[in-house]
């Protein structure tokens, strides 16, 4: 038996390592499933692509300029996330958030995020962290001076998502970014329709306070008061204009 070739040996090495085999068909490079998820994320949290709409997974790839396979990773993703319906052969449904939903959503995010503010007061901010969620606050009081309510809502999140990374716990913020993003559409289409909301910024200053002086059962009641009123409010806005799905 005659051995084999060394540059046929050379050339299966160069296969089997580094270096991908011409008649295997590329993987999707995990930056463009990335790509490919937050893009159509924020299309679905924006409206762009509303409750409701079907869309095939070859129009989501002439959409977003790419290959149907980091379409098709992104799909499940946020089939994971609760936000869409995968269909075999019929792409994906963006699925819509009833006030019931919400009232669900919102008794989550309130027990979640509570504790979270618990936390925080528990172990205390540096100066750095404690400037951070105080500028959140700053810049909701500013918003409604100048009445943007869209100002607000940016500067509403970024205090909640704040709180919960501050807490320092991992597993508690993945659990509400998930719940707070399928939450999205319906405080944003609502955003007009509820009263100015002083209260909000009210609640959240006490917060801080609470923080401040590391009181954390206040904190925590604040929150959770907080959190209460402004489901509540949702779930009655929803219902009064019937919305009953968005």
């Amino acid at each position: 038996m005659q051995d084999a070739h060394p540059s046929r040996l050379k050339s299966t090495a160069r296969n089997r390592g580094g270096h991908r085999d011409p008649r295997r068909p590329a993987p999707a490079r995990p930056r463009q499933a990335d790509r490919a998820y937050q893009e159509i994320k924020r299309r679905i949290l924006d409206n762009e692509i509303p409750a409701g709409t079907q869309t095939l997974e070859q129009e989501l790839a002439e959409m977003l300029g790419m290959s149907r396979t980091p379409v098709r990773e992104a799909m499940i993703r946020l089939a994971e996330d609760g936000m869409v319906e995968v269909r075999p052969r019929h792409g994906m449904r963006v699925l819509p958030v009833s006030a019931d939903d919400m009232r669900e959503i919102y008794e989550i995010l309130t027990a979640l995020e509570s504790i979270a503010a618990e936390l925080v007061a528990r172990r205390g901010l540096s100066k750095a962290e404690m400037a951070r969620i105080e500028e959140a606050v700053a810049d909701m009081e500013a918003a409604l001076a100048r009445d943007d309510r869209t100002a607000w809502a940016t500067a509403d999140e970024r205090f909640h998502m704040l709180l919960v990374e501050l807490s320092g716990n991992r597993r508690l913020s993945a659990l509400v970014n998930t719940y707070y993003e399928q939450s999205h559409r319906a405080r944003m289409i609502t955003l007009w329709l509820r009263p100015v909301p002083t209260q909000s910024n009210i609640d959240h200053a006490g917060v801080v306070d609470a923080i401040r002086r590391q009181d954390a059962e206040a904190a925590r009641q604040i929150h959770r008061q907080h959190r209460v009123r402004s489901g509540q409010l949702l779930v009655d806005i929803l219902e009064r204009y019937g919305l009953t799905q968005v």
